[in-house]
């Protein structure tokens, strides 16, 4: 059957609306809504006839895609993260701890003291709800939050150095992602770019010659997504600071991916804490929430008051700020730090990429026997699997997977996109594979009746 003959099978838009199975639908959606979701369904079912991915129709076929697609009714929605890859930029990256949950909840369904001092009965200020949350934690004199870390670059760039000169390491100049690179932030911001050293070495001398009186800021940027090795010097962060004291200027090191744990201990190295780089002398640094602290995309700026307080009252304060319900879940996030085993216990980012291969490969056999149990072939392997998220490079950790061989995984993946939830594996070879270190416990049923429905 050709193209011609197979789009002329498609039925009408008026003649799915009549169909009983579609008109039961009225009682739970709008017809608007039913029709636009016919619509969209036979659109796409032509489109794929004229690419030769449809031989026939099927009424049937069609039906149960509309139900699916009034069942997604929200763009935004959740899914089975089956990659592996702990902090899924693609995927939201880190999941809430549920009291973090709980708390925004608790804010976005009642009215709060945002801006308002319970105390006074004035107005506030809506960054005292994570000053003192931060302060337990590190020893730092004062904080904010704005919309991500590369907006705090920014904005602290742009207070402290406009049209002045920032010195900072050719070896440091990162892209952070999305094709956003520092010297293009820093250029933004109205801040004027001097490069010191080599891409592989730079000295504590490349600083001192290049300080003049047009110096703003001594920068220092972690490179948290990428690893320079072999032949390489760097400045540490102790021995800028101690530069930046002499000279009378502030030293701001931005660490992309903060952490308020040692992970040395953990068998990751290479990443900094935040207590660590503070305690060295630091007088402004910036990080990401969202990454390995484990909380909501926010951009944190810590250090000393005088700093903070410029930074605060820049007029573009106001176009970064976060929201009532980033704020809440930042604070519920910090609190766990109070207690490092009650951390890495409930914040899931941190339990997932410390949690002990064992333990993973014990949920992957739990998967495995559910698989089997419904008839599905497929066998548990050891893998590895990545923190993600330009987080610590090159720490790859043991892991466990479910695989599943295909003649087509390409296919069987686009099939596991579209169910509900949608699952999002990784391909290998033949295999599809299923890494049991991101699946949810609550998951699992989900995962399996997934596979199950598109293996029928």
């Amino acid at each position: 059957m050709d193209k011609p003959d197979i789009l002329r099978k498609i039925p009408s838009v008026d003649r799915i609306l009549k169909n009983e199975k579609i008109k039961v639908l009225f009682k739970e959606y709008s017809y608007s809504l039913v029709r636009e979701a016919v619509r969209k369904v036979l659109d796409s079912l032509r489109a794929k006839v004229l690419k030769g991915n449809v031989l026939e129709i099927d009424e049937d076929s069609i039906i149960e895609k509309i139900k699916n697609s009034l069942n997604k009714k929200y763009s935004l929605q959740p899914v089975i993260n089956a990659t592996g890859v702990v902090i899924h930029t693609n995927l939201g990256r880190a999941i809430l701890p549920e009291e973090a949950i709980k708390h925004v909840v608790e804010i976005a369904q009642s009215y709060s003291n945002l801006e308002y001092d319970l105390e006074k009965g004035q107005r506030g200020k809506r960054y005292v709800h994570i000053v003192d949350a931060v302060r337990k934690i590190v020893n730092v004199e004062s904080a904010v939050v704005v919309n991500n870390n590369a907006g705090a670059v920014f904005l602290c760039l742009n207070t402290l150095a406009k049209d002045k000169e920032v010195v900072v390491s050719r070896g440091e100049l990162v892209e952070i992602g999305g094709s956003f690179r520092i010297p293009d932030v820093m250029a933004q911001s109205g801040a004027i770019l001097r490069e010191v050293g080599t891409t592989n070495k730079t000295r504590l001398s490349d600083y001192e010659r290049a300080i003049n009186e047009n110096t703003a800021l001594l920068l220092k940027v972690h490179r948290s997504n990428f690893k320079i090795i072999g032949f390489t010097e760097e400045v540490s962060v102790k021995e800028l600071c101690e530069l930046g004291k002499q000279r009378g200027i502030p030293v701001m090191v931005d660490l992309g991916s903060g952490c308020f744990i040692d992970l040395k201990k953990y068998g990751f190295y290479g990443e900094p804490s935040v207590q660590e780089v503070v305690d060295e002398g630091a007088d402004i640094v910036t990080f990401s929430g969202d990454k390995l602290l484990g909380g909501a995309q926010a951009g944190f700026i810590i250090g000393k008051s005088a700093l903070i307080e410029r930074i605060s009252k820049n007029p573009l304060m106001r176009a970064l700020r976060v929201d009532k319900l980033t704020l809440a879940a930042v604070e519920a996030t910090l609190m766990f730090y109070l207690d490092e085993k009650e951390a890495i216990e409930k914040i899931p980012t941190l339990r997932m990429i410390l949690e002990p291969p064992e333990k993973i490969k014990r949920r992957a056999a739990k998967i495995l026997k559910l698989f089997k149990k419904h008839g599905i072939e497929a066998m548990l392997k050891e893998d590895v699997s990545m923190p993600g998220g330009g987080s610590l490079p090159e720490s790859g950790v043991k892991t466990y997977v479910i695989a599943i061989r295909t003649d087509k995984p390409d296919e069987f993946s686009g099939k596991l996109r579209q169910t509900q939830p949608p699952v999002i594996g990784r391909i290998k070879e033949d295999f599809v594979i299923f890494d049991a270190r991101t699946i949810q416990e609550r998951e699992i049923p989900l995962l399996v009746k997934a596979v199950k429905q598109i293996m029928e």
